[in-house]
């Protein structure tokens, strides 16, 4: 069957696209027209001058609906995607936080099952640790944290094929194998939860960290030594061109200015925008799956106030955030959600784009920066009206 978007103002990689139209077939996009002359039989869907974007490529999400990745149920994924489906997110990577071996284990199994489904949302999954510096561990759960173990990750890895991503604090000892092995393995190596300073960064980048996990967060900046002044992790990582990084574009969790400095800095290519997302987000339910979390402020904290612990953003927080608070231009900040965080993740064969072959995922956004309509894998998923 046949769908053809026209009157909307399309998100290409050359930029906006005016009088033109894209046609669907089944799950692909079949191609993308400079002109709007309806194809006989073909569904049309009429963006009435809206914007007509990729989706949104999740690469850091724990949960929402009012679950938990970290539950490892088969109905918690189903919940928490779908949920963050209602928002722009047409592709994810669901995140653990540091958790046990058979936690991973039980969330491995659900993710392998799901991720050959027809049309499945789900890429991959992202482990947020357990391998970090215990003075960073901020809403890690601190029971879990240790330094990283090859007896640990070795067999884990050769048993699963669905881990993408793995962050660790680069200055741990045992890091820097740990690094080397899992990047042999094509897995993404983060930075984060870290107390590294410029020597550590340039030896995890060598090593084969190329990532920030939630940049400014659960790291240090510039800061003083007695009477002396050194770089922190922050500034090591801008002083690394090709490290990419990624930021909760919440507004809270880093502030607009900063955002804004990140873009100026890092630049679309080497920036994505997470969610960093708890189970609380897109839900009714403000109690999150680790009962030290409160939730105040739009954001979700440690009960204690030491810390911030994820927040409840969905995809379309952070159109508005970085488009309304921050001063970035929808067409970048649409390339942040999806272009970028797929280049990044090793799939912008198939996503982060609106091109002739890829997946049908689409986002039609209104002149209010609102998801109005959520197309993934083809499949109407929120109804445009």
């Amino acid at each position: 069957m046949l769908t053809q978007i026209i009157n909307g103002i399309i998100h290409t990689p050359s930029g906006w696209l005016k009088g033109g139209s894209i046609v669907i077939s089944d799950n692909k996009i079949l191609e993308v027209f400079n002109c709007e002359l309806p194809i006989i039989g073909a569904k049309i869907i009429d963006a009435k001058g809206m914007y007509i974007t990729p989706g949104g490529v999740e690469i850091h999400c724990h949960g929402g609906g009012g679950r938990d990745f970290m539950e490892g149920t088969e109905d918690a994924f189903r919940t928490a995607v779908e949920a963050h489906m209602q928002h722009g997110t047409t592709s994810i990577f669901p995140t653990l936080s540091s958790s046990s071996i058979p936690m991973i284990k039980a969330a491995a199994h659900t993710t392998e099952k799901l991720m050959v489904e027809e049309n499945s949302p789900i890429l991959g999954l992202h482990l947020e640790g357990h391998y970090f510096n215990m003075k960073m561990a901020g809403g890690q759960i601190p029971e879990y944290i240790k330094d990283p173990d090859p007896n640990e990750y070795i067999p884990l890895l050769e048993e699963t094929s669905c881990i993408k991503r793995w962050d660790a604090a680069p200055e741990l000892p045992g890091a820097e194998a740990f690094g080397k092995y899992i990047t042999q393995k094509g897995i993404l190596a983060s930075v984060g939860h870290t107390q590294a300073e410029y020597e550590d960064i340039e030896a995890a980048w060598e090593a084969g960290y190329s990532h920030a996990t939630h940049f400014y967060n659960a790291m240090p900046g510039f800061h003083k030594k007695n009477e002396y002044k050194y770089e922190g992790t922050v500034e090591s990582i801008y002083l690394i061109d090709d490290m990419t990084v990624e930021v909760v574009a919440d507004g809270i969790h880093v502030p607009p200015t900063i955002l804004k400095l990140v873009y100026k800095i890092k630049g679309v290519e080497k920036t994505a925008l997470i969610t960093d997302a708890l189970a609380c987000a897109a839900s009714d339910s403000q109690v999150a799956f680790d009962p030290r979390v409160i939730i105040e402020d739009g954001v979700c904290k440690l009960a204690d106030r030491s810390a911030l612990a994820g927040s409840i953003a969905t995809m379309d927080r952070l159109i508005k955030t970085m488009t309304l608070k921050a001063g970035i231009p929808l067409y970048d900040v649409i390339r942040m959600i999806s272009e970028t965080p797929s280049k990044i993740m090793n799939v912008y064969n198939r996503k982060g784009s609106l091109q002739r072959g890829k997946d049908a995922d689409i986002l039609i956004i209104d002149k209010n920066y609102e998801v109005r309509g959520v197309i993934a894998m083809g499949k109407t998923i929120k109804s445009f009206v």
